[in-house]
């Protein structure tokens, strides 16, 4: 969340800005010089305007206050001059009255002595909300009239008037509205407007204040149905129910209650769900007095036009009317045409593609002059028609066609509006030139794709004044005019938005635009020095030139700078003297540069200056209170990560001012714990992390105001919980509630106090010395998201009641000595992505609920614990485990071979997917490379599994090496037979594989050596044999042979048995095989030999022990044979011997 209070101030000024320059002109000049619709920029309200939201999920136009509410106490004056700019209405003489009311009740005030009923009414109020920011502040002792936001009748002292808008730095909490208010029968004023009562309905005591003639109950978190009783009202003149709020809707069954609303001037029910209302068509007709209407997002469709669409009665009081963002469909409604004074009209979002082309409207309100058609579907055919009456296009002043595919060349119909002063073109695909429109004053052309800078008119256009092209990446850096472009004598150009769309420097030239007012360069590449001229001009208020890569020294600005905005650049040097001299700045914000040196005294002088933003530089000296001295109005500091600056101020300060938002993280605080820190009673976020904060925490704490986001990790505090802040109730429209005190020496138990904070979304507790029991009441904490307790001496049994935290996102218990089986209720938990148990006592077998039940787990981790029996295969229905951790257990069986089912660890994804609120900045701690490794802020980047140190038995089965995500697979110390699968080479994405102390056998496949990114094997202690493999990644391995000992028959670098011939393994294995061959057909010939002999001796013997007369036969035939033979031989030998006498 860093950044982001500078991000939403930004943002809040542009709003602002807006507003004043549409509301009432950038030079003070009345809003009738750019005309119609004024009511639309008054306040926040839905896209009913122009089109498109920004980073806070809000229109890019949409309206906040001009003058925001102080909680501080203004003067009355100032404060009902607030109102009136709040409350602009059409008719004069209206204005007037209100205005000379106003004065005359404020005078008033001081002499007048309210009534006692009153009083204590107001007071029965004040104690039935929360004002975490002091709005009330003011509201004690007997004269009510002399407090804030109240004003009184000057002669009789009634209350007439409760000013209690909110904002985002003043706002009220409650459950309900008090009914303590219907004492306040004159009242004739009541706004409680950007308040919080958190879904409540809008009380029907309302309807009994029948001197109301001013009503705005707008964004304060209201539901339900809209109470007709609003009907009683009948002095009415303004009433204001829309809403900001998505979660929330108020609806209306029946608007028939309006019709006795017979004052009424202006209405605005944007955001109220109207699909169902009955009559709500009628109202045009029934409330003759109705000048502004605002429907904008009220889920109408053709259904809900009732009889009165195609009416011919005349409208003559309606000028502004807001029908946009609904779903109507086919021709408009007959009765925009009777409508003869209409001067504003909305009907963005509505897709008119189809139904009608652009003539047809402007013949139909020839009155208008404002008109808003953003997101309506419109090409550039909708505008290119013959038929276009160009004397009704000359009274359209302010046009907005943004988010329409208009494409390519500008609307050549625009050059005919010959009043047009305001044209929105946002997001209509444009990418030609932009021609020269002489009377133009404010023109909008965001998110297009032009390619040069000078498309866009900057040098051309010389009477613009406000021109906003953000989030288009032009080719070429912003340059000097080109010569042969035509030059302006005069510039007066007092806005200019180009963020998120440059490159290269800032061109001198910008000294040219004398008149600027607001500059905003942010979101850039550029690069460079800031500009001489850019210090020279003298008008400049706003300047925001953060996120980009400029370097150099900061410039000496001249005074009238309002809001400097220089963070996230490489400005180096000092902050220099001079910008104490800026005395109208506002806010100032210098984070994450290259900044050094001390903080000039100087900046104490500021003394208008409400957010001051230096983090993440290399200041350093000390901080003192003279740097505080005028900052009577400071709201947010943050001078983080500086760490060689020291806070060192007495222990009996007391600040000038009442901070919301602090942080001091990773710098030096002095003299202990800040005792100033308990005079800061509205703090709402506090960042102390890493502050050398050493003891325990003080015992004024405890009754300090619960602080919402108390972040005090990082430090050596000890001692017990129960200082914590701990009075009143944590705020619920605060920033993310979180408590985070990991990295500390706390002791003792984890208080009961705690279950008090109901408000709390995330809370860390770990690396610290807690013992004994989590509380029961710990399930009370039903908004909880994140949960880390780890690394404790917490003990006894995990108590099921944390399964009533059905919000539970992240919890993590690792590192305790908790006992017991896992409690099946925490199956219940169906939203929970990370489940760490690991390194406890928990025994019995791994539930089989934890596949079926949570199958949204990403990060499972019961290692080192004393789980038994099997894997259970319905952890496999857990399709987006990226972590898989239960090693050191006593498993026993095989591997599911189901794992490959695991397809969070093939298809890549991210935790924060669905919760892009959350802060990834959380720990895990994997076994990796052989050692306990801890993730913090890339570990959702980390796929794991580790089933180490079981007793299981089997083979590895193969559907494993389909899990192509892993980063880390861990099998060793187990007792796994069998071979190393050959498609383990398809695991590319492989850091660390440990195979070792198994039983393992075969050849390691030649396949490993395409594991590229393999840099941590560890395959020792098996029966692998043969020829270790080479090559590739496999090379890089080659220096450490203690991962493949205790393999006796392995051979091969880096071992040193050698294998013979010194070959490969691949030619090894080919001889072997050959040698193999020839074993075979050595053992085949003797086979053929036998089987010969075998044939030819049985079938001769078969036969003569079968057939008496062959065998005789046979015997006659070999005794005459013999004979014959016998009596050669003898005749041979006779006649030899004969020869030789």
């Amino acid at each position: 969340m860093k950044g982001y209070f500078e991000k939403r101030d930004r943002q809040a000024g542009k709003k602002n800005a807006r507003q004043q320059q549409i509301a009432v002109g950038i030079d003070g000049a009345s809003s009738a010089a750019v005309g119609g619709c004024r009511w639309q920029w008054l306040r926040r309200r839905p896209a009913e305007v122009i089109g498109g939201w920004d980073d806070q999920k809000r229109p890019h136009n949409s309206p906040i206050s001009v003058l925001k509410p102080n909680c501080e106490g203004e003067n009355i004056a100032n404060r009902h001059l607030a109102n009136v700019k709040d409350l602009v209405i059409e008719d004069a003489s209206y204005i007037i009255l209100i205005t000379i009311h106003i004065f005359l009740f404020g005078v008033g005030n001081v002499s007048v002595i309210c009534s006692e009923q009153e009083r204590v009414a107001l007071l029965k109020f004040k104690q039935s909300v929360e004002d975490p920011f002091g709005m009330l502040s003011s509201w004690v002792g007997n004269e009510c009239c002399m407090w804030e936001r109240i004003q009184c009748d000057g002669v009789t002292g009634n209350v007439q008037r409760l000013h209690l808008k909110g904002d985002d730095y003043c706002l009220l909490v409650g459950k309900k509205v008090s009914s303590s208010l219907a004492e306040l029968r004159h009242l004739k004023y009541l706004d409680l407007s950007q308040n919080y009562f958190q879904g409540s309905r809008i009380p029907e005591f309302i309807g009994s204040l029948k001197q109301l003639t001013y009503l705005n109950l707008s964004d304060a978190n209201f539901d339900g149905i809209i109470p007709p009783h609003i009907g009683n009202l009948s002095n009415l003149k303004v009433l204001d129910l829309s809403s900001n709020y998505y979660e929330n809707f108020l609806k209306a069954d029946d608007m028939a209650w309006a019709f006795s609303l017979s004052s009424l001037e202006l209405l605005y029910l944007s955001a109220v769900d109207l699909s169902g209302a009955q009559n709500w068509d009628m109202m045009l007709h029934m409330i003759p007095s109705l000048k502004e209407l605002s429907l904008s997002h009220c889920r109408l469709s053709n259904v809900n036009l009732g009889p009165f669409p195609n009416s011919s009665r005349i409208l003559p009081n309606i000028k502004h009317l807001d029908l946009g963002y609904n779903s109507f469909k086919g021709p408009l409604p007959g009765l925009l045409q009777n409508m003869t004074s209409l001067t504003c009209l909305s009907l963005s979002g509505f897709n008119l593609s189809l139904a009608w082309n652009f003539p047809n409207l402007l013949s139909m309100i020839p009155s208008l002059s404002e008109l808003h058609l953003s997101g309506c579907r419109l090409d550039k055919m909708h505008l290119s028609s013959p038929h276009l009456n160009y004397s009704t296009l000359s009274n359209i002043q302010h046009l907005d066609l943004s988010n329409n595919p208009l494409g390519g060349i500008f609307p050549s119909v625009l050059t005919n509006m010959s009043s047009l002063e305001v044209l929105d073109l946002s997001d209509t695909m444009l990418n030609s030139s932009l021609p020269i429109m002489p009377k133009l004053l404010e023109l909008h052309l965001s998110s297009n794709k032009f390619k040069e800078i000078e498309d866009v008119g900057i040098w051309r256009q010389c009477h613009l004044k406000q021109l906003r092209v953000t989030n288009n990446l032009f080719r070429m850096e912003m340059t000097d005019p080109p010569k042969n472009a035509s030059e302006c004598s005069q510039y007066f150009l007092e806005l200019l938005e180009l963020s998120q769309s440059l490159n290269g420097r800032i061109p001198e030239t910008l000294g040219r635009l004398v008149n600027l007012r607001h500059l905003d360069l942010s979101y850039n590449k550029l690069t460079g020095s800031i500009p001489e001229s850019v210090r020279g001009l003298r008008f400049l208020q706003v300047l925001d030139l953060s996120e980009n890569q400029l370097t150099g020294p900061i410039l000496e600005f001249l005074g009238n700078l309002t809001q400097l905005a220089l963070s996230s650049n490489q400005l180096n040097g000092s902050i220099p003297e001079s910008l104490g001299k800026l005395v109208a700045l506002t806010k100032l914000y210098l984070r994450s540069n290259l900044l050094d040196g001390t903080i000039p005294v100087s900046i104490g002088q500021l003394a208008k200056l409400s957010h001051l933003f230096i983090s993440n530089n290399s200041l350093e000296g000390a901080v003192t209170e003279a740097h505080f001295a005028n900052l009577s109005v400071l709201k947010e500091l943050d001078a983080s990560s500086n760490t060689k600056l020291t806070f060192n101020v007495s222990r009996g300060w007391i600040p000038p001012f009442q901070l919301i938002y602090l942080s001091l993280s990773s710098c030096n605080i002095g003299n202990g714990f800040p005792q100033w820190l308990q005079h800061q009673r509205k703090l709402k976020r506090l960042e102390l992390s890493n502050a050398t904060l050493s003891g325990p925490l003080p015992t004024w704490l405890r009754k300090m105001p619960i602080i919402n986001f108390l972040d005090l990790s990082h430090n050596k505090l000890s001692g017990s919980l129960k200082n914590l802040p701990n009075a009143g109730n944590g705020d619920v429209y605060g920033p993310f509630p979180a408590l985070l005190l990991e990295y500390n020496l706390f002791n003792g138990s984890i208080p009961r106090s705690l279950c008090r904070r109901t408000d709390l979304e995330g809370l860390d507790l770990s690396r610290n010395m807690l013992s004994g029991k989590i509380p029961n009441c710990m399930g009370n904490l039903q908004g909880l998201a994140i949960m880390s307790i780890s690394s404790n001496q917490l003990s006894g049994a995990i108590p099921s009641s944390i399964a009533l935290i059905s919000s539970l996102f992240w919890l993590n218990l690792n590192k305790n000595n908790f006992t017991g089986e896992v409690p099946p209720e925490l199956g219940n938990l169906q939203g929970l992505r990370v489940l760490d148990l690991g390194d406890n006592k928990l025994y019995g077998n791994i539930p089989n609920w934890i596949g079926k039940k949570l199958t949204s787990l990403v990060v499972l981790s019961l290692d080192k614990n004393n789980f038994t029996g099997r894997i259970p295969p319905s952890l496999c229905k857990s399709s987006n485990l990226q972590i898989l951790d239960l090693a050191y257990n006593n498993l026993t069986g095989t591997i599911p071979p189901c794992v490959g089912n695991l397809n969070g660890m093939v298809v890549s994804h991210s935790i924060y997917e669905h919760y892009p609120d959350f802060d990834s900045d959380k720990n895990v701690i994997q076994v990796m490379k052989g050692v306990d490794l801890e993730y913090t802020t890339t570990w959702s980047m980390v796929y794991n599994m580790d089933l180490s140190s079981n007793k299981l038995v089997g083979e590895i089965p193969v559907e494993l090496t389909a899990l192509s995500m892993l980063v880390g697979l861990n099998l060793s110390n187990n007792h796994l037979r069998g071979g190393i699968p050959e498609s383990i080479g398809k695991m590319m994405k492989l850091e660390t594989l440990d195979f070792s102390k198994n039983e393992l056998s075969g050849r390691i496949p030649s396949s490993m050596a395409a594991l590229t990114f393999l840099s941590h094997l560890n395959l020792s202690h098996n029966n692998l044999s043969g020829q270790i493999p080479t090559g590739n990644q496999l090379q890089t391995l080659i220096d450490d042979p203690s991962i493949y000992a205790g393999n006796k028959h392995l051979c091969g670098p880096p071992l040193q048995n050698t294998c013979s011939n010194h070959q490969d393994s691949t030619t090894t294995s080919k001889k072997k095989h050959k040698a193999a061959d020839e074993k075979m057909e050595v053992w085949l010939f003797y086979v053929d030999i036998m089987s010969g002999f075998g044939t030819g001796f049985w079938g001769v013997i078969g036969v003569l022990m079968f057939k008496k007369q062959w065998r005789h036969k046979l015997f006659m035939f070999a005794e005459e044979t013999m004979d014959k033979i016998y009596v050669a031989v003898v005749v041979r030998v006779a006649k030899f011997k004969r020869g030789r006498e």
